[in-house]
């Protein structure tokens, strides 16, 4: 207790943590729902703007801990009703060591860092309000939560051992993770598909079912304690990237985007984070070139030297506690005498602005990717902006199950993920641009956003708020 006291005292050394920790966790003698519960205060001292600093990132252990209790709710309280929603009575994941489905790797604790031989998960929600059983028909018990089943001794072949289960349980269908739209929800490989039908008696295969439903709502929903330290995971990565793309980082004239984006790598290791994709720093200016950065990814150049007068796009995600952030933001460096963006560019900045509150406003639940797209191309050109809508999912994946709203090759709709409705309870980053032609530079150039927000019943709302202005290369700290 001690060293939270410590800890908190550090973060917010006006208020006597001593007298509050003594009745905040003076009932909780497990040190891992602590943790929790300390991660929620910094995640909300961080939203009332009482922290301007580097949020606390914990050690493997204390992660763990926090991984384990976010795992329990979401197997305790969430996996249920989503079973019970989409009226799959027995779940069964197969996976093997190296090979994983990804939706196992999810349900894994936090020591388990992979299978383990042949790891066979399986849910099973009995009629009634009986709770739901968590088996696992492998040689060791999954974390404390699914126990292994599987006694060699008694029944050598764990195909037998599996059907023997299936046929005392007898449910009423049987969901594997096969699914032609979703390739998170398609992890169940050909050699175990066909051989778990080969093992699974005749009678049998008509009871089973894809399991696509209830394992993309499993992906995309988002659990209470989930949704508590998701803000202070995002502002991780706003501090990340307000560090990096500063003058700490960037000398006009010496520094080049590559410089940036290993920087922003190193950074990311130095802090035991995760980057779930290779970030990107690219830049637009006043030259003949006019090179269009959203659609040639392939022929962006690797290296080019940031020159003051120079507008810096970064595109950045990390992953810690297995939520993953995507964020996209702009900078530009002041030319000698210079004290804030030019002009042409703040007005070019507030029209990707307001393509985000275009899209926001039409999340409707029930409503499709495809038509929330729809209607907010229409909206977003009847106004003359010019834009582009490539917004996703996010959560335990970067690029996450759920509702695909457009991708940057396809603003006439994505068929099947497209095709996908908006539930509440999830998570997405706003990806999208506008184009606008900038008669100072000769050039059209496009303002890249993304921010990371949640939609639940009260709407929309941005997890750790977004870029409202274009920061400045030196500039003051930026408030979200």
């Amino acid at each position: 207790m001690d060293s939270i006291n410590q800890l908190l005292s550090n973060l917010l050394p006006d208020l006597n943590w001593k007298v509050i920790n003594k009745h905040l966790f003076y009932s909780l003698e497990n040190l891992s729902m602590q943790k929790v519960i300390i991660l929620i205060l910094v995640s909300l001292f961080y939203q009332l703007n009482l922290i301007a600093q580097m949020p606390v990132i914990f050690g493997e252990k204390e992660r763990a801990a926090v991984v384990d209790e976010i795992l329990e709710e979401r197997f305790e309280v969430l996996l249920p009703e989503l079973m019970k929603k989409h009226s799959i009575q027995m779940w069964v994941i197969i996976s093997r060591e190296y090979n994983e489905d990804p939706l196992l790797k999810t349900m894994l604790p936090s020591t388990w860092l992979s299978a383990r031989r042949r790891t066979i998960l399986v849910f099973y929600a009995p009629e009634g309000d009986l709770p739901l059983e968590k088996i696992a028909i492998a040689r060791y018990d999954v974390g404390s939560l699914l126990k292994g089943s599987w006694d060699k001794n008694v029944n050598p072949d764990q195909w037998d051992a599996l059907v023997q289960l299936i046929q005392e349980k007898n449910p009423r269908n049987i969901g594997l993770n096969i699914s032609g739209d979703f390739g998170l929800s398609d992890g169940l490989v050909y050699t175990e598909y066909q051989q778990f039908m080969e093992a699974l008696p005749q009678n049998l295969h008509e009871k089973v079912v894809s399991a696509e439903p209830l394992a993309v709502s499993w992906l995309e929903t988002r659990s209470s304690k989930e949704i508590e330290l998701y803000p202070t995971i995002c502002r991780i990565g706003h501090e990340i990237i307000d560090e990096g793309l500063s003058e700490k980082v960037i000398h006009p004239g010496i520094t080049a985007t590559e410089d940036v984006v290993w920087w922003l790598r190193d950074k990311v290791r130095a802090l035991g984070l995760d980057a779930w994709f290779h970030p990107t720093v690219s830049l637009q200016r006043a030259d003949p070139e006019n090179f269009d950065h959203l659609r040639t990814f392939s022929k962006r150049p690797e290296r080019q030297i940031i020159q003051a007068g120079d507008l810096l796009h970064v595109d950045f995600g990390i992953t810690y506690l297995r939520l993953s952030t995507d964020q996209q933001q702009h900078f530009y460096v002041l030319k000698t005498g210079e004290t804030k963006v030019p002009e042409f560019l703040t007005k070019a900045f507030e029209r990707s602005n307001r393509l985000q509150d275009i899209l926001t406003s039409n999340f409707k639940e029930g409503r499709t990717g495809n038509e929330i797209l729809r209607l907010s191309l229409e909206q977003a050109n009847a106004e003359g902006l010019n834009p582009s809508i490539y917004t996703h999912p996010i959560g335990l994946h970067g690029h996450a199950a759920g509702p695909t709203i457009g991708m940057w090759d396809q603003q006439q709709g994505v068929p099947g993920r497209g095709d996908y409705p908006l539930f509440y309870n999830t998570a997405y980053s706003i990806e999208l641009n506008t184009s606008t032609e900038i008669p100072e530079w000769n050039k059209i150039i496009r303002i890249m956003l993304e921010e990371d927000g949640y939609f639940d019943e009260n709407g929309f709302h941005y997890i750790d708020g977004r870029q409202k202005e274009i920061f400045t290369i030196p500039r003051k700290s930026p408030s979200y």
